[in-house]
């Protein structure tokens, strides 16, 4: 693999234009993605459903979880993927930048959704006051896998 390949870009400096409502495009991104999950899941409980019949009622045991699945697998390809952003965050103009330059992968996405969904149950709606007072509008998540929400354009 080159260079260009693994390490796309630095995140910007702190008061970069790169951070300017970030937090207000992510609330926003975040109510759009949701959506689509909610969408994916009907075809996915419905596949669930047929093999649960084939599996003689075995895969039923996997309903309570998926909805969790379908999230996972719906953000680790995304924001793990090519465009490092769900299609919600490029809706809102939104990309994920890891602090030390590599690109987002699938297991590091899943892991940020983890911890987004840890410290939204815990601290919710206090989970988006870390934002305020960061310098790069980073949340408690971002801070722990070492990543920064960014607007595109401006990178």
């Amino acid at each position: 693999m080159s260079i260009e390949r693994d390490m796309p870009y630095a995140a910007p400096n702190a008061g970069s234009p790169a951070y300017s409502g970030v937090l207000s495009r992510r609330v926003l991104a975040f109510l759009v993605d949701y959506l689509i999950i909610a969408i994916l899941w009907v075809p996915a409980a419905v596949v669930l459903f047929f093999v649960g019949i084939a599996t003689l009622g075995l895969a039923f045991l996997l309903y309570p979880a998926l909805y969790f699945i379908v999230a996972v697998c719906y953000f680790g390809m995304t924001m793990g993927g090519p465009a490092q952003a769900s299609p919600g965050m490029r809706t809102m103009g939104l990309k994920v930048v890891r602090t030390d330059g590599l690109r987002m992968d699938f297991l590091t996405a899943a892991v940020h959704l983890a911890l987004f969904w840890l410290f939204n149950s815990v601290l919710t709606p206090l989970v988006l006051l870390v934002g305020i007072f960061t310098d790069r509008k980073r949340l408690l998540h971002d801070f722990l896998i070492g990543a920064v929400v960014v607007r595109e354009e401006t990178i």
